[in-house]
């Protein structure tokens, strides 16, 4: 929990709790809009489990949040993460994670997207191995998303999922043969501002995970046993006590549930610059709950600069420079490669963004090859998977890992990285190369415009110029933007002996709002939130002291408070 959340949500009107259109128990305070469908998610049963977890926990989670803080000031004071001695025997151990499901032990091409209905389908009929049905980066928090994903959740893990597209004429409905569902839950730092416990906003991963593994046990009940799940993805841990929580959540949920211990497995994503320092700590935690670690690296980039926001020597080049052949994220790669196949679990690679072009055959090709040496390299490196954003990737992924695998379901074995062991904190920090223009700082601010115009209004997977946004690649625009006007960096290039100031990025935004408004059109520009997406960017942007999050801030503006007589709509 964040204490401005809770203080800013605590103002809310309260009323009476028999006067609720929901069965709530004592202590739980329902404040988002009734239906009767969300009804049968927010079952006082449900809402019970989700109030257990927040009551046992939430002190640990404070105590967590407490130490990012901690850990922010001591990097803010000029010091550096790197890796605990106190830590070094777990490091230095011989000790592996439980062995991987044999339902999950290929998982070549994972897609991720938003649980938004139709997604789901079509995800699980795409032909990956696993769908990530994201509550997290690919998601924007709504009420009406939120419960919404857990209905179609719920109806996709029995199995009845369906959608009507009345545009199309199309019913679409799931095949025999499915990918496996993981689902990513929000972080740890996020609050659920819709649903009180005790007075005070519940937290929000805790309230996707709670509802979705109480409504759906019964399904996992029945493939006792038989290493079926369910399955998770982590998000945004910074340390391995974060880690010690969800191994804790996910031993109370299956004494909840009656399934085996070791039942749920999750995949962390190691997308935070303190983490890659505790991945052996992390896989430790969560030994008997693991089923490996990915590179989340586009969370990754933005953590690079928020770690070092205060080390003007350690500025980013413009974002599309910042790659995988960057010393310090392929450093990162190889020693998670490493650090994985050492205890038994996958390697996971990490997210091509790219989307189909449709109206452009040359630079289609020209983006599936970025895609295949982009595979290529993850594969050959050790990679035991990778996702992709659009089901049209998901041919040229799979072959990537086809032609190197084979029939193998995996590398754990074959690819252990011993050549990573030497790998140093250095190595993992090391200043990146190359150059910042003024079309690094156009684009950051016309990407974080227009991601933030959608996500207010209720997408958070957005298509801008032929790759897939999400909430991570709009923080790295946020931070870098930050970070170059602080500095008063000199621009390269064209650009050569400008300086990014207050003035020049007014004018840039002037100027990036016009081009928006022509490409996206006068009308749907004014019936958008771009003027409000500007305002609140370029304010974060400009701020003396960098937010740690785009979506905190902007979750206030999402929020909607109904009163509490059952207004069923």
């Amino acid at each position: 929990m964040t204490d401005i959340g809770a203080n800013d949500y605590h103002a809310s009107t309260t009323t009476s709790n028999k006067f609720n259109a929901y069965d709530v128990p004592q202590g739980v305070d329902i404040r988002g809009r009734y239906t009767e469908q969300f009804g049968k998610i927010l079952t006082r049963d449900a809402l019970q489990f989700v109030a257990d977890l927040q009551r046992e926990f939430r002190s640990h989670i404070k105590y967590a949040m407490d130490c990012r803080s901690e850990a922010k000031m001591r990097y803010n004071q000029g010091g550096l993460p790197g890796f605990d001695p106190a830590t070094r025997y777990i490091r230095e151990g011989e000790w592996t994670c439980a062995r991987v499901p044999p339902a999950v032990a290929d998982r070549r091409v994972e897609i991720t997207g938003p649980v938004e209905r139709k997604m789901v389908i079509n995800a699980l009929n795409s032909g990956a191995k696993v769908f990530m049905a994201d509550f997290e980066d690919a998601l924007s928090p709504s009420w009406e998303n939120l419960m919404s994903g857990q209905v179609n959740l719920k109806d996709a893990v029995d199995g009845t999922i369906s959608f009507h597209d009345k545009a199309r004429n199309r019913v679409y409905k799931l095949n025999d043969q499915t990918a496996k569902l993981f689902v990513r839950p929000r972080g740890w730092h996020l609050p659920e501002a819709h649903i009180f416990i005790d007075g005070e906003p519940a937290t929000g991963c805790l309230v996707d995970f709670g509802l979705y593994i109480f409504h759906n046990y019964a399904a996992f009940r029945r493939n006792q046993g038989e290493g079926f799940g369910p399955f998770f993805y982590l998000p945004k841990m910074e340390h391995s006590r974060e880690a010690k929580i969800w191994n804790s959540v996910f031993e109370r949920a299956e004494k909840m549930a009656g399934i085996e211990r070791g039942s749920i497995r999750a995949t962390v994503l190691i997308e935070t610059l303190p983490a890659v320092f505790q991945m052996d700590e992390i896989l430790y935690e969560l030994r008997d709950h693991s089923v490996g670690l990915n590179c989340g690296r586009w969370d990754y980039i933005f953590s690079y600069v928020k770690t070092f926001q205060a080390h003007p020597d350690r500025l980013l080049p413009d974002r599309v420079q910042v790659g995988m052949t960057q010393h310090f994220m392929k450093s990162y790669s190889e020693l998670l490669i490493r650090t994985c196949h050492r205890r038994g679990v996958h390697a996971m690679g990490g997210m091509a963004a790219q989307i189909p072009i449709r109206d452009d055959p040359a630079a289609n090709e020209a983006a599936l090859d970025l895609v295949k040496k982009d595979k290529l390299r993850e594969v050959r490196a050790g990679h035991d998977g990778t996702w992709a954003a659009h089901p049209g990737l998901i041919p040229a992924c799979m072959k990537a890992f086809d032609d190197n695998m084979g029939n193998a379901p995996n590398q754990i074995q074959t690819k252990k990285r011993e050549d990573a062991a030497n790998i140093t904190d250095e190595d993992l920090i090391q200043r990146p190369s190359g150059v910042r223009t003024m079309e690094g700082i156009r684009l950051n601010t016309r990407v974080g415009i227009q991601y933030l115009a959608a996500w207010l209004t209720g997408s958070g997977s957005v298509p801008l110029y032929n790759l897939m946004e999400d909430a991570a690649t709009a923080e790295i625009s946020r931070v870098q933007n930050w970070q170059w006007l602080k500095y008063e960096v000199e621009l390269d290039g064209d650009g050569l002996g400008v300086k990014v100031n207050r003035e020049l990025f007014g004018r840039v935004v002037d100027e990036e709002m016009a081009r928006i408004e022509r490409e996206v059109g006068k009308d749907k520009f004014k019936k958008g939130k771009y003027k409000e997406a500007c305002k609140m960017f370029t304010r974060q942007c400009k701020a003396p002291a960098l937010d740690d999050f785009l979506t905190l801030d902007a979750y206030n503006h999402i929020v909607i408070h109904h009163p509490k007589g059952p207004s069923r709509l």
